[in-house]
């Protein structure tokens, strides 16, 4: 579930961010998108096992950056969930993934209530309420939002539906990458993300609504005002998701969540604007196509 396009997605200033390899960024997503169309195409189970690689390294990723700032967040809940809700999703539906997801909820609560210890056997000054919230939200933003795109892929078309929304993600980086460059001049939120411009929010708009009124005609059959209204719904979420992560890493102090992927940062800073808006093409697809 890789998106193949440069960082600065929705909204870069005049220049590319700073301490990204461009030429890097543009290879390592070449690469992952051509597994990805294999993966799709060839074996859409061998897309669950990419797609429950992704999500599980990002949801690690989040995990180790909440623990650096004395959050204990349960790890082994976390990394089981994933593997229960992606593959349970496609599957099983949306009754699985949601069975899935209470029960891993639960299991945070259970093992945080159990781990009363500290690190080296010390009390723990961290409210356990806030451990538990934060792996909460840990479940929720990276295998419950990612579990969308199994549901996606789980219909007759689903690999189509799939690679249209992988597609619209990385037309609206692009879209918003080139007109920040170009004509980024307003910041859109300088206290949160001060490279993100009015001007590359509107190339990712028009990048977005021109894609999904041309693709979902050709590759779904589907009408071109429903494409349209896809392109600009989904990358208007993009640009949200985005920015929270933007947020989120700002609170924390880090720049990214990792560093797996030459010129990108972590896997979770790829999935930043994938999986916010996993629901949203999944929803907007079955009332545009049905299941």
């Amino acid at each position: 579930m890789n998106a193949p396009a440069p960082d600065a997605a929705t909204g870069t200033a005049r220049k590319p961010r700073a301490g990204r390899n461009l030429p890097a960024a543009v290879g390592v997503g070449l690469a992952l998108g051509a597994v990805l169309l294999l993966s799709l195409f060839v074996r859409p189970e061998a897309f669950v096992v990419l797609a429950c690689a992704a999500v599980l390294y990002g949801t690690v990723e989040v995990v180790r950056a909440f623990r650096a700032h004395h959050l204990r967040v349960p790890a082994l809940p976390a990394v089981v969930g994933t593997l229960a809700m992606l593959p349970g999703a496609y599957l099983g539906g949306s009754e699985t993934l949601l069975v899935a997801y209470a029960l891993t909820v639960f299991a945070v609560l259970v093992w945080r209530v159990l781990d009363t210890g500290g690190d080296h056997g010390t009390p723990v000054r961290v409210p356990p309420v806030r451990d538990v919230a934060g792996g909460v939200f840990v479940v929720s933003y990276g295998p419950l939002l990612g579990s969308f795109a199994m549901l996606m892929l789980a219909a007759s078309d689903g690999p189509w539906r799939v690679l249209l929304f992988v597609l619209l993600a990385v037309a609206s980086d692009i879209g918003g990458y080139a007109a920040g460059v170009f004509l980024g001049k307003h910041p859109m939120a300088p206290s949160v993300s001060p490279k993100k411009s009015w001007e590359g929010t509107a190339g990712s708009l028009l990048t977005g609504a021109v894609l999904g009124a041309v693709c979902l005609p050709l590759m779904l059959g589907g009408p071109w005002w429903g494409g349209l209204l896809l392109g600009l719904v989904t990358v208007a979420v993009a640009v949200l998701g985005d920015l929270s992560e933007s947020m989120l890493k700002r609170d924390l102090g880090i720049k990214d969540m990792g560093d797996l992927l030459p010129g990108h940062g972590g896997v979770m800073d790829r999935l930043d604007s994938l999986l916010p808006t996993a629901p949203v093409v999944h929803l907007l697809l079955m009332a545009l196509l049905g299941p």
